[in-house]
């Protein structure tokens, strides 16, 4: 999905001090699955409201845990790269879920996008806070963490790193590293082919 929207978010400030509270705040900790030691692990940069990202996480994702992340083969590192206001709100809110119901609530968040994010006449922030709800979440706590600006900073400022070290301006994105090759970019709707032959050239087994 281009990065249509940056521009909303570009007028957020990114200050130095959005990165010293992530590095202090435990919902900025790393979001990942699979094991810490396996030989590759891949880093997707993706927006809570990108149909692409919607469609690789249910066309292709499945076969992925299946086969590289559940037998050890790759780790797999959730990137927030949120592409307007709504990805962003549902970021902070994935964020602020316990670690362990981070993955179930951003991929069921991405699977029902026609229900909070792009249907007509409702109310994202209500349609979001019912999804938390389901993971949770009580509506008082929603309505703070939404509110919590230091966690906006925190996430965009991830964001706007993510675009100066690996130039990341689409979601989804991929970054592969392995013992062969380190910082290995892909982008788009990857099959599940095309996703395991970056993982052999950069290191992996498959």
């Amino acid at each position: 999905m281009p990065l249509l929207r940056r521009s909303l978010l570009l007028a957020l400030p990114l200050l130095a001090s959005a990165r010293a509270f992530a590095d202090d705040d435990p919902r900025m900790v790393e979001r990942a699955v699979g094991n810490a030691d396996a030989p590759v692990t891949v880093r997707e940069y993706f927006s809570l409201t990108c149909p692409h990202c919607a469609r690789f996480a249910q066309d292709t994702l499945p076969q992925i845990h299946a086969d590289l992340i559940t037998t050890g083969k790759i780790r797999y590192i959730y990137g927030d790269f949120p592409l307007d206001q709504v990805a962003l709100m549902a970021a902070m809110v994935a964020r602020s879920l316990p670690p362990d119901r981070y993955e179930p609530f951003v991929l069921a968040l991405l699977a029902s996008q026609d229900r909070w994010a792009f249907a007509r006449g409702i109310n994202n922030t209500d349609e979001i806070a019912k999804m938390a709800a389901l993971a949770g979440m009580p509506r008082a706590t929603f309505d703070s963490t939404i509110k919590d600006s230091k966690l906006r900073d925190a996430i965009l400022a991830e964001q706007d790193q993510a675009e100066k070290l690996y130039h990341i301006n689409s979601t989804p994105s991929f970054v592969f590293s392995g013992p062969k090759q380190k910082d290995r970019g892909d982008s788009g709707e990857m099959t599940y082919d095309a996703f395991a032959k970056v993982v052999a050239e950069v290191g992996g087994t498959v």
